[in-house]
């Protein structure tokens, strides 16, 4: 395996035994940028291998304080995204976790049942309904590390642009059709329970989340269990290596603005373009082009002509070309929001 393929949706089990989860596409030659999932906790944890007991850490806050209080060595400045984020030292990883491979293992084993028969069948169901290869989709989340219980979610992944639109447009036509293939959106409790999940990590009025979540389709429930899509582009899809752009954070700022290209919505990171921007206060941020997300729960979050209200990190942008433009970071913050205006 190349050090370059292990990106968003991989794993990285370390020395200590902590399970960390790698974000984008992007990393340093030395470490991955990466945060923290699980971890060894024999008073609290209620997920068990090898006979140990850990703990799934849900909210940043709740991850960094674990980290600075016991393993400090996963927090470091990166100089291109000049802040201080969760990362993994290549020489502290004990193992890598690879999506693709899981779901092999799992689909070639004697026939499961419960949660592992079900990511096998929807994950078939997907890649016969979207015409892609089987090697373009892999199981993420706890099932690929085995953590997981029988009331896990369905944490399915699709690699490659084309594959990822397909994959998409398939699922968007299960969705809306009337066939008995298990899959459905999520209905009204599914919607308050990921609410409640959520709120501590991302706020926003419950009549602002419905309206959104209803008509997404990268999450909803098969056979009962909840799924969740997440869509990555390919190495030399991207179009830049860590390093070839920089980021510099300029505090929090809140904007109103239009959704003029919305075509990497569905993808992680995702990317909306903007017209009409204006802050918070009357004033416009300086050539602020883009809403961009690392998390997956703002993707499909705002369409093409659209009006958002949106706050998150303002970022003054350069690449290697020297040409400067800002974006607006959404993620990092539980105030970070972003909402369709109606």
């Amino acid at each position: 395996m190349n050090e370059s393929d292990i990106v968003e949706s991989y794993y990285l089990e370390t020395r200590e035994g902590l399970f960390f989860a790698v974000k984008g596409l992007e990393h340093p030659p030395d470490r991955w940028i990466a945060v923290l999932r699980y971890a060894p906790d024999a008073e609290k944890g209620d997920r068990k291998k090898n006979g140990k007991s850990y703990r799934r850490l849900y909210h940043f806050a709740e991850q960094e304080q674990w980290i600075q209080a016991a393993y400090p060595q996963y927090l470091a400045y990166d100089p291109v995204f000049q802040t201080i984020l969760q990362s993994v030292p290549g020489s502290l990883v004990q193992r890598i976790y690879d999506p693709c491979r899981r779901l092999q293992e799992l689909t070639n084993a004697p026939a499961g049942k419960g949660i592992e028969e079900d990511a096998v069948t929807v994950a078939g169901l997907l890649q016969k309904e979207a015409g892609v290869p089987g090697s373009s989709l892999g199981i993420t989340g706890s099932l690929l590390i085995g953590l997981h219980t029988e009331r896990s979610d369905l944490d399915i992944v699709v690699f490659g642009k084309r594959n990822c639109m397909k994959v998409h447009h398939a699922l968007q036509k299960l969705l809306d059709g009337e066939t008995a293939t298990g899959l459905r959106r999520l209905n009204a409790q599914g919607v308050q329970e990921l609410y409640a999940r959520r709120a501590a990590d991302t706020r926003m009025t419950f009549q602002e989340f419905v309206q959104l979540e209803k008509r997404k389709t990268n999450q909803g429930t098969f056979r009962g269990r909840e799924y969740f899509i997440r869509y990555i582009k390919g190495e030399k899809e991207v179009g830049e290596a860590y390093g070839d752009v920089r980021y510099t954070p300029l505090g929090r700022t809140a904007i109103t603005g239009s959704i003029s290209d919305d075509q990497e919505a569905i993808f992680t990171p995702c990317r909306y373009l903007l017209s009409g921007v204006s802050g918070s206060e009357g004033t416009t941020p300086a050539n602020l082009k883009e809403i961009v997300s690392f998390r997956g729960r703002f993707c499909e979050q705002a369409q093409l002509g659209e009006s958002i209200r949106a706050a998150g990190t303002l970022e003054r942008v350069q690449n290697s070309r020297g040409q400067v433009w800002h974006r607006l970071l959404l993620g990092n913050s539980p105030e970070d929001t972003m909402v369709v205006r109606r």
